[in-house]
């Protein structure tokens, strides 16, 4: 993928079990951490709870027309791909994979320690 090593999480049996419309935001929490669901027209995208700028609820904000999840509080706008700010202040929100199989849909949750360069 990436070289970063990830710990897999069920987020969902099936992405029809996710039941909340197209272009809207919700909370999940897996293994007791909340995270942000954005389901939109290209897919399921998952990110930080918190805005890293002022700690804004992302859920509780909303997708712009460019596909960019905008924090509820000041709107600065992050890049649902790569949790990259679009709107010019240079913070990043943390983004986490999320993969269709078989199973069902997991989150992939980046490996810490000192083995993983």
């Amino acid at each position: 993928m990436n070289g970063k090593n990830y710990t897999w999480y069920l987020l969902a049996p099936s992405t029809a079990a996710i039941n909340f419309g197209p272009n809207n935001l919700a909370i999940a929490e897996v293994n007791n951490k909340k995270i942000t669901i954005a389901n939109t027209p290209k897919g399921l995208f998952a990110c930080a709870h918190a805005c890293p700028h002022a700690g804004g609820i992302m859920a509780q904000g909303h997708i712009d027309a460019l596909g960019n999840i905008v924090c509820p509080l000041h709107r600065y706008k992050f890049s649902i791909h790569n949790g990259r700010n679009t709107s010019g202040e240079g913070y990043y929100l943390k983004t986490y994979p999320i993969e269709q199989r078989e199973e069902g849909v997991f989150i992939g949750f980046e490996q810490k320690g000192l083995l993983n360069f």
